[in-house]
């Protein structure tokens, strides 16, 4: 019976005592510090991507598509012709590329707003994130800084909206609608654009934080190497 009930805690103290040393190894601060370089880092290369040409239009993720709640206007107006020609089609196609177009073009201003976030949040299991699933420290950043990134970078978006001309092909689509339609069209489009692509920069710096998880190569500075070096024990 002893025997048994050693054979039964065997395991569990070997857990206990690679638990100790695992704690040991690294401190609290350690950990946070790290997985905050990690974010600074997953959002820098996230918005470069996204901020080059096509960094949105030809993700095959993160495109922006038509509002989905504007579907029937999607619909109604792509099957619009004059003289044969489809100009509801065009008119549709040219919207969407200029709504990416937008998000592009104010990507480059999410940085500012991702790193101030990083900075200044408080990470408060830092271990538990560490060790978490691929993207723990980019879920808890979304779920902690959404809201107030949102608020924002809308303004940012509102101005690519208009320096990009998808404001004026959302004017004609929905003069095209009106024509043929009296239901009202109530899509805020700054908002949805960008909440967009907001999901796309996490999107890509869940890519991001994979790399330096699972790839030694991409821990580019020596805290990510100790940080992300305990996953590899």
């Amino acid at each position: 019976m002893r025997i048994f009930k050693s054979l039964f805690l065997l395991p569990l103290m070997l857990f206990v005592l690679s638990c100790e040393g695992f704690e040991t190894g690294l401190t609290d601060e350690e950990v946070v510090a790290g997985l905050k370089e990690a974010l600074r880092i997953g959002a820098d290369s996230s918005v470069t991507t996204a901020h080059q040409q096509d960094g949105y239009f030809l993700h095959p993720v993160n495109k922006i598509p038509f509002p989905p709640e504007s579907n029937n206007v999607m619909t109604t107006v792509s099957g619009i012709t004059l003289l044969g020609q489809p100009i509801g089609q065009t008119a549709v196609d040219g919207f969407v590329l200029k709504l990416n177009r937008a998000a592009e073009d104010a990507a480059d201003e999410a940085l500012p707003i991702f790193v101030n976030a990083i900075t200044n949040i408080t990470i408060a299991d830092g271990m538990g994130i560490l060790m978490g699933t691929d993207d723990a420290a980019t879920l808890y950043l979304k779920d902690n800084t959404y809201s107030d990134l949102k608020t924002t970078f809308q303004p940012n978006i509102e101005a690519s909206l208009n320096t990009v001309g998808a404001q004026s092909a959302w004017t004609d689509v929905t003069t095209l609608y009106n024509t043929v339609s009296s239901d009202p069209v109530n899509t805020d489009l700054a908002d949805y654009t960008t909440r967009k692509a907001l999901d796309g920069l996490f999107f890509l710096i869940a890519e991001e934080e994979l790399k330096i998880r699972q790839d030694p190569s991409a821990r580019v500075t020596d805290l990510l190497a100790r940080v992300f070096g305990e996953l590899d024990k």
